[in-house]
């Protein structure tokens, strides 16, 4: 009777090679998953803040430019006090 698996009865124990193998590639896996987050976060950084720095540049760029709202502003001289219902 031939033991199952095709392994001899010498090798009855644990595979540490491939147990090693296997965590090598989770390890690599994981380096390139997190070198590419950094990645992305720097170059999405970038872009935002280039985006920031060209939208101030344009407002500063033209100081005759003011906005102008449609409604006026109002002031109240006296406000009654908002109570909280219990």
């Amino acid at each position: 009777m031939s033991p199952p698996g095709n392994q001899s009865p010498e090798e009855g124990g644990i595979c540490w090679l491939g147990i090693l193998r296997t965590l090598l590639v989770q390890v690599l896996v994981l380096l390139a998953l997190a070198g590419a987050v950094i990645r992305y976060l720097n170059w999405s950084s970038d872009a935002a803040w280039a985006d920031f720095i060209s939208a101030s540049k344009s407002s500063v760029s033209d100081p005759g430019l003011h906005l102008q709202s449609s409604t006026p502003v109002q002031t109240f001289k006296s406000q009654k006090p908002c109570y909280r219902r219990t």
